[in-house]
Order: structure tokens, then C-alpha cells, then sequence
């Protein structure tokens, strides 16, 4: 049973710390797996159902296929290939998402030359992306189980609503010649995430008093195409963050799929990138950037925390506040996950909560 956001419902649920429901064998995530190699529907079917709370509905072979099932059948998830005969996934997502919107994975062996792809699907509504490890028929596939049983999880109690969200037609595109009480605004999310901080980059105007790092939890291959995607939504001058890099007002840097931490030097105030796994994330850490901008600007830092599955950013977030720094967390109304920031909210360490299109006008009051 779901309820009216497409989210599955049931009398015997209960919540876990992700604010998630957990299932149990009365009831059952419905997947519908999509992709044209009968080796990978047979794989990814044996993975789902491998969990007790996963019920693969039905197989598709392309998209036409897929949106056909869709309409009759109501999956709870989609996980959906992208590189498929007649109609590829990509089609399939945007006619998904405009006649029967529903929680959508993509899935995809895509290769170093086409991962914008997978980029603009998260622009037209897709909940998180899967990469195969080892190309379009991966017979290694189950080396990425847990990551696909969670994502499908996540993305089972996405309320796709909140993906529809429109742009407020307001930025704050006016000078601000006033002199700034922060220098750095770090910005963390996670699922649901690319799609937030455009919208949060599009409302800052281009003279902006401060620097800013932006910390989103996605796959390191993909992250200069997600920092071209920023480029195209925003005003401002957008870059992988690089090792040793200074921070300058009005520019941001994307932390680069690494641990990514503020640190002083003389005057300066430089990016540091290590590959250590002290943070609860092997790669990166939106609690690691929030910490050192904590320790580097102390009350000059301005922590954002916007949607995403976890905790990360929670210790961060108080450690800027605790340093006399300000916090913003998106208001659960607008996450497409709401569990970074009600982490963080209920740490007592938030200034602010607010709904995301006005998270630049509270960024720029705040600084």
C-alpha cells in the first residue's frame, strides 16, 4: 500500500535512523528492473530479491517496454539501464516522470565518454545513478549488492513530488557592498543532491562576499560533469576543487570525490585533499570540509546542509556552530530525503531551516 507521495505504506512498518521505513515480510518494495541483457535482468533480479523486503515485479527489455509497464503496473522503483535498443533509458526516464512519476534508478555501464548522461538524468528526475563496475554486461555485478539493495531502499520512500519542484523566479543578482561577517559557505548534500545545489548556485549573485565549497556525495568520475551542470545553472565561476588551491570569494570549488579540508597557511586559507577513511565516507566527507572550515574560519564559516540519506554533515554542522559560525538545513517539505538535515536539526546546532528555494536569500542575509 502506498500513500499519496508513492511512498510504500504498511501498519507493521517502522522507522530506522534515516527516517526510512524498514519492511517487513508482509510487505514488499515492487521493482521493476529495465535493461536489454537477459544476463543483467536474471543478475539484478537474484540481488534484489536476495533482500527479504525487495519483490522484483516484472523484467523490461528497453524503454518503450519500460513505460508500458510502468502504467500498469505501479512499481514502487524503477532501476532503469540507460543504453537500450528502440528507446533508451534516458527517453524513457523523461516520459516516466511526466505520465507516472515514480522513483526512478539509473543503472548504467556508461563509459568515461557519456557520463553527462547520467547527469542529466538526475536533472530530469532520476532519484541516484548506479554505476555497473565493469561496463554494460557486468558479470561481476554482485561486487556492488549492498549498494544497489540500498539505493533501491532510499529511493522506495522518495516523495517525487518534491522532484518537481520549480525554481523561485526570484535571485539575488543585486551588489552586496556591505562588508561580509562569513568567508566561507560549505555546502553538503547527498541523494536528490545535484539537482538542490543548482538551485541554491542559481540564486547567488556573481559578486558573492565569499567563498564557497560544495561537497555532494556521488561517483568520482562523475564530478566534472556535475561541476559543468553547476556551471550551466549559476552565475558564478565553478571548479573541481585542486590540492593546495586558495579559496576566493565569489568562486566555487567542488570537493573532488576526496576527502576535501580547508587548511591555514600563513595568510591563506588553501584546499587540502587527503585519501585517509577516518569520516564514516571512504572518499569524502561533507563532516570533514564543515570541521576544517570550522577550525579555519571559526565564526566566519557558514555551514548549508540540503538533502540526502545519512548523517554526514551533522558533526560538521555543529562544529561550525560551536566555532560561532552560522547553519542552514533544508526544510523537510523540499528534501527529497530528508536525513542529513534532520540530523543535523536535531543535534539542536541549526540557525535556520528552509525550504529550498530560499536557501540563497537566507545565505545571503546570513553572511
Amino acid at each position: 500500500m502506498k500513500d499519496e507521495g508513492g511512498r510504500i505504506k504498511d501498519e507493521d512498518t517502522t522507522k530506522n535512523s534515516d527516517s526510512s521505513l524498514i519492511l517487513h515480510h508482509s510487505s514488499f518494495i515492487r521493482v521493476l528492473v529495465v535493461d536489454d541483457s537477459s544476463f543483467m535482468r536474471k543478475s539484478l533480479t537474484y540481488i534484489l530479491e536476495s533482500d527479504d523486503s525487495i519483490k522484483v515485479i516484472d523484467t523490461a527489455e528497453d524503454g518503450i517496454e519500460a513505460i508500458k509497464k510502468v502504467r500498469e503496473l505501479h512499481p514502487d522503483v524503477v532501476l532503469l539501464d540507460i543504453e537500450m535498443p528502440r528507446m533508451d533509458g534516458f527517453t524513457a526516464l523523461r516520459h516516466i516522470m511526466s505520465e507516472c512519476p515514480t522513483p526512478v534508478l539509473v543503472i548504467s555501464g556508461l563509459d568515461k565518454r557519456e557520463p553527462a548522461i547520467a547527469i542529466k538524468s538526475l536533472e530530469h528526475g532520476a532519484i541516484d545513478f548506479i554505476a555497473k563496475p565493469s561496463g554494460v554486461i557486468s558479470y561481476d555485478i554482485d561486487r556492488i549488492r549492498g549498494e544497489i539493495v540500498a539505493k533501491v531502499k532510499t529511493a522506495a520512500n522518495v516523495d517525487v513530488r518534491k522532484l518537481e519542484l520549480k525554481l523561485s523566479g526570484e535571485t539575488f543578482q543585486k551588489r552586496w557592498s556591505q562588508r561580509t561577517h562569513k568567508e566561507i559557505v560549505v555546502i553538503g548534500a547527498s541523494t536528490g543532491g545535484p539537482r538542490a545545489v543548482v538551485t541554491v548556485l542559481s540564486g547567488l549573485p556573481r559578486n558573492i562576499p565569499t567563498a564557497i565549497l560544495v561537497v555532494q556525495h556521488i561517483t568520482q568520475e562523475f564530478i566534472p560533469y556535475l561541476v559543468d551542470r553547476f556551471r550551466w545553472g549559476c552565475s558564478l565561476e565553478v571548479a573541481v576543487a585542486e590540492d593546495g588551491e586558495t579559496l576566493d570569494h565569489g568562486r566555487v570549488l567542488v570537493a573532488p570525490g576526496l576527502h576535501t579540508r580547508i587548511i591555514q597557511e600563513g595568510d591563506q586559507k588553501r584546499i587540502s585533499l587527503v585519501r585517509e577513511s577516518s569520516h564514516e565516507f571512504s572518499s569524502y566527507s561533507v563532516n570533514c570540509a564543515m570541521e576544517s572550515a570550522a577550525g579555519s574560519y571559526g565564526g566566519g564559516a557558514l555551514g548549508v546542509l540540503l538533502t540526502g540519506m545519512g548523517s554526514d554533515g551533522a558533526q560538521g554542522m555543529k562544529a561550525i556552530k560551536n566555532a560561532g559560525g552560522g547553519t542552514i538545513a533544508e526544510d523537510q517539505s523540499t528534501c527529497v530525503v530528508f536525513g542529513m538535515p534532520r540530523v543535523a536539526i536535531e543535534t539542536g546546532c541549526v540557525d535556520r531551516v528552509v525550504p529550498l528555494p530560499d536557501i540563497a536569500q537566507a545565505i545571503m542575509e546570513m553572511i
